[in-house]
């Protein structure tokens, strides 16, 4: 039996060519991006995977996928990407229940994929101290229905990280050797560290903090990821390929 819709729930709003439109239903109305002027609050008692009309066009009513809700995101900042991110949470052992640490919350994109494997009882505290990413994370965990799990700080990771046995810390901020000190520090025994950065000069110094620090299992990685295309006269690669945008460098507290 579908599962019926309620007030600030999450939804995805798919046509007939597969694209799709990342809804908080909200009574309202307002306008929407790609679907004009729209009361998301007129879903509120329908199904979802049901095929409703809106104007002329009709919309399957979707529960969103973690997918869906990076997609759809409102950028301020260059994000990592779902190829990184996820990268990240396979090395980093992230798993439901867990305590994280974020150095830098960004647009929010990671936050959410974060937020997505620790729920539902765990927990992501993200450190940010920059007013404008704060309010734009927040609106896209809000909007991705994931805010419950997090919690942000105003407050700059390389000055200090309060808590103390946390599973995972997660920095994403350009100058992470500053925060790896405090890393340590916060982490349980086992614990993992990960440090995003677009160029070698910043793993560097990260990698270098890391082995000063006393850190176990350095090694620092990058994806590439290409699509293959798949027609009726054959399979070749894209000739879009989604290569460098940034290395990760993890390592392990094992002290």
């Amino acid at each position: 039996m579908s599962k019926t819709i309620r007030e600030n729930d999450s939804v995805v709003l798919m046509d007939g060519k597969g694209n799709r439109i990342l809804l908080t239903v909200e009574s309202g109305i307002k306008k929407v991006k790609d679907l004009g002027v729209y009361d998301p609050g007129d879903l509120i008692g329908a199904n979802y995977y049901q095929q409703i009309t809106i104007g002329n066009k009709k919309f399957m009513i979707m529960a969103p996928s973690i997918s869906d809700k990076i997609t759809a995101i409102e950028r301020k900042a260059q994000i990592i990407l779902p190829k990184d991110g996820m990268f990240i949470i396979f090395y980093c052992d992230i798993k439901s229940g867990d305590k994280v640490i974020e150095g830098g919350a960004g647009s929010g994109a990671l936050t959410i994929l974060l937020a997505n494997s620790v729920r539902p009882k765990g927990k992501i505290i993200s450190y940010e101290k920059r007013d404008e990413f704060i309010k734009i994370a927040k609106k896209n965990l809000i909007r991705a229905g994931l805010n419950e799990h997090v919690n942000i700080v105003k407050k700059d990771v390389t000055e200090n990280i309060k808590e103390k046995n946390v599973d995972a810390v997660i920095l994403d901020i350009p100058n992470p050797w500053d925060a790896i000190d405090n890393a340590f520090c916060a982490l349980k025994s086992g614990g993992h560290v990960a440090s995003y950065s677009p160029t070698v000069n910043q793993v560097e110094k990260t990698v270098k903090k890391m082995r000063e620090c006393g850190f176990s299992g350095i090694k620092t990685l990058e994806t590439l990821q290409r699509e293959m295309v798949v027609g009726e006269r054959g399979v070749r690669p894209s000739f879009n390929v989604l290569g460098h945008t940034g290395y990760v460098s993890f390592a392990r507290k094992v002290s």
